[in-house]
């Protein structure tokens, strides 16, 4: 599994040469390049954490995080379901780009290879690199992390309820076992409630044993944690520790998380030269009621309104990004991979991605516009929604959409209904909350808009299977 030492040496020499000859070998001996660390949730909402919201129970660390960085509140992701967002994560492509919509399945390929991941770009460049949590774009050789650009990894491969435990179709979900992966090798077969008590115990001490031991390499760690994706589960040190139930119980394990990996980054300084981003990979899980977490935006997962494409998001980089501070400006998953790759001076991909590099808007340069036209929102196969690169108008194209009727408990799925949204256009600076159709007054700007979509349609869409 490991290389001989004198190899191991040659190749991290080489590395860091090449990084030398890109980066200027002067700047190489000064300081090297940043660490990345990625913390992304599962089905948390914009209002989970006490920086955006207060729920009654404590997240210190993550309120400690936003002091020392900046909450931005309008950060997007481009498909409110779970492969879909993860994929656009790790390629900065949109999902009619890649071919990753939904959820997949256990045993379904996933990622396109052919698509480079951030991990892929960060090994090229001397990187070393870890993956810790949830995958879920792929569970084939090709497509798990260890062929995609992860020197390290652990965790599941797809949903925790991807097993014969499943609510609401356990025959389907359970015909495969669910599994627990380390370096691609099988370790937990089936993986149990007991085991899933422990999950975000485990994805967070490997992510510190990480840290400790590539304190002298620059590193790229993910961290996608499982949780609280339902079922959820904690470990026995917090079940009942919030003393307001279980969800309670699992979000204060998050925060624990948060706080273990920035203890290890500042217990190692690497904190002053390290880029940390803690977000969800979409909006609340509404069905299950008690279970789920909270958005006062319209809708949650599973649509293109604003409950479901927008996630609470903070970013830390001491020197860089102003602590303590507080951001509206747009922009997305997509736009991290390009960024980070800038910051890092990391080549992008030969391929032609989405994302932009959106740096001046994340370090608050004063006159920093966004460099995209629009952003769009889709749902499985089916665009559903642009916005303008500023964020200040939001067109829905008429599409159906679930809205939840009745909340389910304690694990519990609850009913959806279906409703039907008219072209709509909404003014998201007076009406974040997607309630008044002002497309009558403001036509020009709704046809602006409807041209992005058609245009995306036809680049993206105009050859898509049926769903």
């Amino acid at each position: 599994m490991y290389e001989q030492s004198s190899r191991r040496e040659f190749v991290k020499t080489t590395a860091l040469s090449s990084m030398a000859l890109g980066m200027g070998c002067g700047s190489l001996f000064k300081k090297k390049p940043p660490n990345v660390v990625i913390v992304f949730l599962d089905d948390s909402g914009w209002a989970d954490f006490k920086p955006f919201a207060d729920q009654g129970y404590p997240t210190p660390n993550i309120k400690q995080l936003a002091q020392e960085g900046c909450c931005f509140h309008q950060f997007y992701v481009p498909q409110a379901i779970c492969s879909a967002s993860r994929a656009s994560l790790l390629t900065g492509c949109y999902p009619g780009r890649t071919r990753v919509f939904g959820a997949h399945a256990p045993r379904q390929r996933g990622l396109d290879p052919k698509f480079a991941t951030i991990g892929e770009l960060f090994k090229k460049r001397g990187y070393k690199t870890a993956v810790f949590g949830k995958w879920h774009v792929g569970d084939q050789p090709e497509t798990r992390p260890p062929a995609r650009g992860f020197d390290e990894c652990c965790g599941l491969m797809y949903s925790n309820d991807m097993w014969k435990h499943h609510p609401t179709n356990p025959a389907f979900w359970g015909k495969h076992p669910l599994q627990y992966w380390e370096n691609d090798k099988v370790t937990i077969e089936p993986v149990t409630a007991k085991e899933q008590t422990m999950l975000t115990t485990w994805y967070t001490e490997h992510a510190v044993d990480f840290i400790n031991r590539h304190r002298d390499d620059p590193f790229l760690l993910y961290v996608p944690h499982s949780m609280p994706h339902v079922p959820i589960f904690c470990s026995d040190k917090f079940r009942g520790k919030s003393g307001m139930g279980l969800y309670a119980d699992v979000m204060m394990e998050i925060d624990w998380s948060i706080g273990e990996i920035n203890k290890a980054l500042k217990a190692n300084g690497l904190e002053d030269n390290t880029i940390v981003i803690f977000t969800s990979d979409n909006g609340p899980w509404v069905s299950y009621g008690n279970h789920a977490g909270k958005t006062p935006y319209r809708e949650a997962k599973g649509t293109s309104f604003d409950g479901g494409t927008r996630s609470a998001c903070i970013i830390k980089y001491p020197g860089k990004v102003k602590a303590g501070t507080v951001s509206e400006r747009v922009f997305s998953t997509i736009d991290l991979l390009p960024t980070l790759c800038e910051l890092a001076d990391v080549p992008l991909p030969e391929h032609e991605i989405d994302g932009k590099n959106v740096w001046d808007l994340i370090r608050g340069k004063s006159g920093a516009v966004n460099p995209h036209d629009y952003y769009a929102f889709s749902t499985n196969r089916n665009l559903e929604s642009v916005m303008s690169g500023d964020g200040r108008w939001k067109l829905h194209l008429p599409h159906s959409y679930r809205h939840l009727l009745k909340a389910g408990v304690d694990g519990e799925p609850g009913e959806y209904i279906t409703r039907e949204i008219e072209l709509s256009l909404f003014d998201m600076q007076n009406d974040p909350y997607e309630q008044d159709n002002v497309i009558d007054q403001y036509s020009e700007i709704a046809a602006k808009l409807q041209g992005y979509a058609q245009s995306h349609k036809e680049r993206f869409y105009s050859d898509s299977p049926p769903p």
